[in-house]
């Protein structure tokens, strides 16, 4: 019951939303039956951002080989162009490579973007954490980004969302707006570092499933807003 009202609240911020074990059937489904592909050969890459919460989110971790891990706080592929390589190198010999990535966002059954209950705590915490504190800091005027070992990846973070910045803070849902900032962010570094290094790859083609991962309750599925799916030609980047 409780589940499907999570679907009802879920589905008004992201219609195309899929329950999150529902999306690693089709998508490995679609691989399978519509590339050919031996999942049983596949490993994967995951450029979700660090928080445990995303771990169980889909059996893609069940199925495949991996993960190989680029991402960091939000998601981002810091990882880079060294991380693109060693993945590529750790391929099974006639395999193929999957790389799944995006941000992600919490929802409570009230319909609170950006919050999610957390296993064991009584109060809700923020989800994405690293965007949420993003979001809080990019509300004072004067606050600028500075990057610094102590705090590397949340500053790139910052500094990567900039760009988006006042379409951040005038759009009428904010934690949606820089959760969709990011997810253009992941998309293009990830391509930009398959491109970068393509000839490290021992395939032909790499599979890629971009999008949201949209955390609920603890115990209950995870939702995920699929944005792309694409089977890709590598040697032709």
């Amino acid at each position: 019951m409780l589940q499907r009202k999570f679907a009802e609240i879920v589905k008004t911020y992201f219609p195309e939303a899929m329950d999150a074990k529902d999306t690693s059937i089709h998508y490995l489904g679609k691989m399978q039956l519509e590339h050919n592909i031996d999942i049983s050969k596949v490993l994967m890459a995951t450029s979700v951002c660090s928080d445990d919460i995303n771990v169980p989110s889909t059996t893609f971790f069940n199925v495949l080989f991996g993960p190989f891990i680029m991402g960091g706080l939000g998601g981002l592929p810091f990882a880079g162009q060294t991380g693109m390589t060693a993945f590529a190198h750790h391929i099974p010999d006639e395999g193929s490579a999957f790389i799944f990535y995006g941000p992600h966002i919490g929802i409570t059954i009230h319909g609170d973007l950006g919050k999610m209950y957390r296993p064991r705590q009584e109060h809700t915490g923020n989800s994405c954490g690293a965007l949420m504190l993003a979001l809080k800091r990019f509300q004072d005027d004067t606050y600028t980004p500075v990057l610094n070992d102590d705090d590397y990846q949340q500053m790139k973070l910052e500094e990567s969302l900039l760009p988006y910045r006042a379409k951040i803070l005038e759009s009428e849902n904010r934690e949606k707006a820089i959760t969709e900032a990011t997810y253009e962010i992941i998309d293009k570094k990830v391509r930009k570092h398959l491109k970068s290094c393509k000839a490290e790859f021992p395939v032909d083609t790499v599979t890629l499933l971009g999008g949201i991962i949209i955390n609920t309750d603890y115990g209950l599925d995870d939702y995920f807003d699929a944005r792309h799916f694409e089977v890709i030609d590598v040697k032709s980047l």
